[in-house]
């Protein structure tokens, strides 16, 4: 079992921990793939869904790895709840609470809102994406996907790509990959890249990394976490940053794209990238980090509650 029950950040998994994980979703993984993909081994357990933010992938993941765990599941979602009618997070946890959960799925648009919540009640909590701050599952079915591609980890190179300021996903990335060996590289204009960047390996084009990069990580663009336009035009954004098939087609043997989703087409990757065929789809594992995905919070779930 995991040493810490919550799963806030990805700072507090330990080695052991995170390996526990990954050795656990190879056999969670196999379950998916079976006729009947499900096991019973949570019958009992009640898990509760609170998206205070919108989430199509984490959300459904989290609900199909809870089902195929055979926990029952409880989704809430702020926009048809007493939220809208000002009641407060606390007040919404007491409610949950009340009917006896044995564990808490949260996202939520603000910064260490998760961190508020663990403290508060008795039963783990597990991050699914609060403001900018921390995306733990995410990062860890992200690794799950380089050690099923790689088979390692030490020596790999990833340049993480776009918007950072704005990004969850970015922060629980990098520290994650840096803690496996993995050398991470960030491209970005300085405009999008947080004050605390100052001391990483920084470039500002992908060209500077396209031949060089085991792992290209493209971000998606936040606009909805943006009060201001963080870039003159698509055009720019698209010269420095964007992968289209030239880039692709420069990309080293064996080296892959990733993409948390949903991917801004035309903007981080073109159209004719994501519908590539042949040899050069090998490459893109965005569909395969969905995947991974249901088996490591299958994992998490059952290391928490099983």
């Amino acid at each position: 079992m995991l040493r810490k029950k919550s799963i806030v950040d990805v700072d507090s998994l330990k080695l052991e921990d995170i390996e526990l994980v990954l050795a656990n979703a190879d056999s969670f993984l196999e379950i998916s793939g079976r006729d009947v993909k499900k096991v019973p081994i949570l019958r009992g357990k009640t898990i509760a869904n609170l998206f205070f933010e919108p989430s199509t992938r984490t959300k459904t993941s989290f609900e199909i790895a809870a089902k195929r765990l055979s926990a029952d599941i409880i989704n809430f979602s702020s926009s048809t709840s007493s939220v809208v009618k000002g009641e407060s997070i606390i007040d919404t946890l007491k409610t949950i609470l009340s009917m006896k959960v044995d564990m808490i799925v949260m996202r939520h648009s603000d910064s260490g809102a998760v961190k508020i919540v663990d403290s508060f009640v008795e039963v783990p909590v597990v991050n699914a994406g609060d403001g900018k701050n921390q995306h733990p599952t995410q990062a860890l079915l992200d690794l799950y996907t380089i050690k099923k591609v790689f088979g390692k980890f030490k020596g790999l190179k990833v340049a993480i790509v776009g918007d950072f300021i704005n990004s969850r996903v970015a922060g629980s990335n990098i520290s994650l990959f840096k803690k496996m060996g993995i050398k991470v590289t960030i491209v970005s204009p300085t405009i999008l890249l947080p004050e605390d960047f100052s001391k990483m390996d920084v470039r500002h084009c992908i060209d500077d990394v396209i031949e060089e990069s085991d792992i290209i990580y493209v971000l998606r663009m936040q606009f909805e976490r943006q009060n201001r336009k963080f870039y003159p035009s698509v055009m720019e954004y698209n010269q420095f940053l964007s992968l289209d098939m030239k880039r692709l087609r420069r990309m080293k043997p064996g080296s892959i794209v990733m993409h948390p989703g949903p991917v801004n087409r035309g903007i981080e990757i073109t159209d004719e990238v994501m519908e590539i065929g042949g040899k050069l789809k090998e490459k893109i594992v965005i569909e395969q980090q969905v995947t991974y995905g249901v088996a490591i919070r299958m994992a998490l779930i059952y290391l928490i509650l099983g």
